[in-house]
């Protein structure tokens, strides 16, 4: 096993977290560890928490592999995001991916970034699902949260609260339902998965009586699903859900970003896993972000990130046996 592991933003706690995880042994328990960062940087997060830098190595089990060089603006600040750190970090992902599409890893596991920084380093795209998907030259993928049994896929991620309606179409939907199903059924071998679609509007629309997505959206989408032999119902009012059907569901559909994030993660403490669906590659995140308010101080946890490692690891091993 071959886990590659992006280094995130250099001015947030990637840096710290990854080399936490290798210096406490939790990730090179996993198997063989590529990290991609920028060396110096990177280097110094080791020295933090008491880790020899890691060597150039590909033959070592935990090596590094130094992204295209960016030079050290001279104030550099943990912290302080700006356009080096964003390039940085852009770098890593894309060093990251191309090790995946060829093989040399079997997964990847990454840190956060900034979407701020990435914007000031020229990239457009908002976040990494997207960076990921346009470096594999795939259209259709799909955030799917993991903490456990709690499985929640995005209809819509990264886009204002505004717009999530118009966003919101019946072929886009049924792409994230046809994501959800393949990755349960063919990634976890779960026979005849079921799943769950949440409502978009209050009450799930009421009948029409608080707008009629549910109606000309959602509900033609389930139909469509029914019309595969694929279990899948709703929509449901997504402010009882789960508190209501926990365990009857193996997989949730929420319409928004922050209508399927906030219970992940008020029900999962922190150890919940973002996994992307429709990649040619496993990719697994933490489900936190880069928290510039504490990065240089070690006092950030790696649990987000080991937890996702893990999960990189299980799912991988999972692929290389049915191979």
């Amino acid at each position: 096993m071959r886990i590659g592991i992006t280094a995130g933003d250099p001015a947030g706690i990637g840096p710290e977290i990854v080399a936490a995880g290798i210096a406490d042994g939790r990730l090179p328990a996993l198997g063989r560890l590529v990290v991609f960062a920028e060396p110096t940087l990177f280097g110094a997060a080791c020295r933090q928490v008491g880790a020899e830098p890691l060597p150039d190595d590909p033959e070592a089990a935990v090596s590094i592999t130094a992204v295209e060089p960016h030079p050290i603006p001279t104030d550099f600040t943990p912290g302080t995001p700006s356009a080096f750190t964003g390039a940085v970090a852009a770098a890593c992902v894309a060093a990251a991916a191309r090790a995946a599409l060829s093989g040399e890893v079997d997964a990847v596991v990454t840190a956060p970034i900034s979407k701020t920084a990435l914007r000031d380093a020229g990239f457009s795209h908002p976040g990494h699902t997207e960076m990921l998907a346009d470096l594999a030259g795939v259209s259709a993928v799909a955030m799917m949260f993991v903490a456990g049994d709690l499985r929640v896929t995005l209809a819509t991620i990264h886009v204002p609260l505004a717009e999530v309606a118009s966003r919101l179409t019946s072929d886009g939907l049924d792409s994230v339902i046809r994501l959800t199903h393949e990755c349960l059924a063919e990634q976890l071998g779960i026979p005849d998965p079921r799943m769950a679609l949440l409502g978009l509007n209050p009450h799930a629309g009421e009948e029409g009586r608080f707008g009629d997505e549910e109606r000309r959206i959602l509900r033609p989408s389930i139909e469509a699903a029914h019309a595969r032999g694929w279990r899948v119902e709703g929509p449901f009012p997504a402010d009882s859900f789960f508190l209501r059907h926990p365990d009857d569901f193996d997989a949730v559909v929420a319409m928004y970003h922050d209508q399927g994030l906030i219970p992940v993660k008020l029900l999962a403490a922190g150890e919940a896993v973002n996994v992307t669906l429709g990649l040619p590659f496993l990719r697994t995140s933490v489900d936190h972000g880069t928290a510039f308010d504490i990065a240089g101080r070690g006092e950030a946890d790696a649990g987000s990130l080991v937890a996702a490692a893990q999960l990189a690891a299980e799912w991988a091993g999972r692929d290389r046996g049915r191979g």
